[in-house]
């Protein structure tokens, strides 16, 4: 609360803690632990040091086993479309 803008940072990790559910106040007691280990008290890395536990803690998402297409026919480049398309005046 010393530092400027210290009631809105207190409030932005009250809803950081809100919005991550019944683990929420866990994490911040660890992560103000983690901050204050580290001698500099700021919000921000409060915020920084919360987002990295809760990163740690979400399932890694599966790899897809399916494969891409694969193209029958492969495109051409045609730039002179656009070239005619560029000679056209429009009015805005």
């Amino acid at each position: 609360m010393k530092q400027d803008k210290g009631d809105r940072a207190f409030v932005e990790l009250l809803l950081m803690t809100r919005a991550l559910g019944d683990v929420g106040l866990e994490t911040l007691e660890v992560a103000c632990d983690l901050t204050l280990q580290t001698g500099v008290i700021a919000a921000a890395i409060v915020m920084n040091e919360m987002r990295r536990l809760n990163e740690a803690a979400r399932p890694k998402t599966m790899q897809s086993v399916m494969q891409a297409p694969i193209l029958q026919i492969e495109p051409k480049a045609d730039c002179s479309r656009y070239d005619s398309l560029r000679r056209m005046r429009y009015d805005h």
